[in-house]
């Protein structure tokens, strides 16, 4: 039986670290101790006594393992570590912390799932990339690649070279996000060329919105806003986003988690309306909160006068001011890339969901 697997990914943002989630989690149904490490890591925290990488801090929240930065996280490759290495390669010796981790995490668990990092050539400047890590630590590979048909085989023929370079074993690939009406088409030619070039297709996981949807505080540093009221409420998660101005012009049923960006000055007839559509409709409006702008320097006077604070504080929506017109805050919004956290733990169920669904978990192990 396999007692380790690498996941790396096509490129940033494809399902990397959903797909990894995923799979910790189906594994755990087959086996007593699933164990996980992010060997490289580059987008990390700061909590005080402990430097680790932000998914090796969201996977022990949701697998609830004691976090530790030599196990969980050992190399950090952080702000200008790249160009101290290539001046003097000598100084750093990034291989003996991640064998370590590997030695007692293969040791004390019946399987370990490595994370990679970014695309596969990610850590090359530091001979670190995704394929080195692999080869160092034994591990075959699942690569993740986002759906499609030419695009998709095209990125994963080009990401596989560092791999093969390295003798690395390509377990299968999983497709993730495909658009629902063209999975069965996706897995069908994906899946014919996959056979045509010996690789195993462990599944076709179609596009989930609810993956895609950000959170407000996601949104207030988006918009680099200024939280007026109820900031104990930016969990709450966005689905639809609309304009003030064309708030009447909504359908009911896409006011659900609701997202409004509008003038301070238009504010109040936006609470009106909203008021309105409830009374209709005997139901009330779910907002997961509301972003103002305006012009000049407006943001001290309403943090002062804030309109209808009583509705406002009644169905707890938190309000965020921004210098960004609306125009802006929507380009700013549309344009996130919005991934699991720890903050978010209905996507971890999905993405456990989605997995547990959609990939054979026979052809991984």
């Amino acid at each position: 039986m396999i007692d380790r697997i690498y996941v790396a990914a096509t490129s940033q943002h494809v399902g990397k670290t959903t797909s990894t989630l995923g799979l910790v989690e189906a594994l755990k149904q087959k086996y007593t101790n699933v164990g996980y490490c992010k060997p490289v890591g580059q987008q990390f925290v700061d909590l005080g006594d402990l430097r680790v990488d932000k998914d090796a801090l969201l996977f022990s929240k949701i697998m609830r393992f004691e976090l530790s930065a030599e196990l969980h996280s050992p190399v950090i490759v952080g702000a200008g570590v790249t160009q101290q290495y290539i001046d003097n390669p000598a100084d750093f010796d990034f291989r003996t912390p991640i064998q370590k981790a590997s030695e007692y995490l293969q040791q004390t668990n019946d399987i370990v799932v490595y994370e990679g990092t970014g695309h596969p050539g990610v850590g090359s400047v530091c001979d670190l990339s995704n394929a080195d890590v692999a080869k160092m630590l034994g591990a075959p590979v699942v690569m993740v690649v986002e759906g499609g048909i030419g695009n998709t085989i095209d990125r994963l023929n080009a990401n596989l070279a560092l791999f093969r370079e390295q003798d690395v074993p390509i377990m299968g690939v999983i497709i993730n996000k495909v658009i629902p009406d063209k999975l069965e088409k996706v897995k069908y030619y994906v899946g014919k060329k996959l056979d045509q070039m010996g690789i195993s297709m462990l599944g076709v996981l179609p596009y989930d919105r609810t993956l895609a949807n950000p959170i407000m505080e996601g949104v207030r540093e988006a918009v680099n806003g200024i939280v007026l009221i109820n900031g104990h409420k930016l969990d709450n998660k966005v689905e639809n986003v609309a304009s003030g101005s064309l708030i009447e012009k909504q359908e009911f049923d896409a006011l659900n988690n609701l997202l409004i960006i509008v003038s301070y000055r238009r504010l109040e007839g936006v609470i009106q309306t909203l008021e309105e559509i409830e009374h209709k409709h005997k139901q009330n409006v779910s907002l997961a909160g509301i972003i103002i702008n305006g012009e000049n320097d407006f943001i001290p006077d309403i943090q002062h006068n804030i309109p209808c604070r009583d509705y406002l504080e009644m169905n707890e929506i938190p309000v965020i001011a921004t210098q960004l017109d609306t125009y802006g805050s929507a380009i700013r919004i549309n344009q996130m890339e919005v991934k699991i956290n720890t903050r978010t733990p209905w996507k971890a169920r999905r993405a456990v969901e989605l997995i547990r669904d959609y990939v054979n978990l026979d052809g991984v192990l």
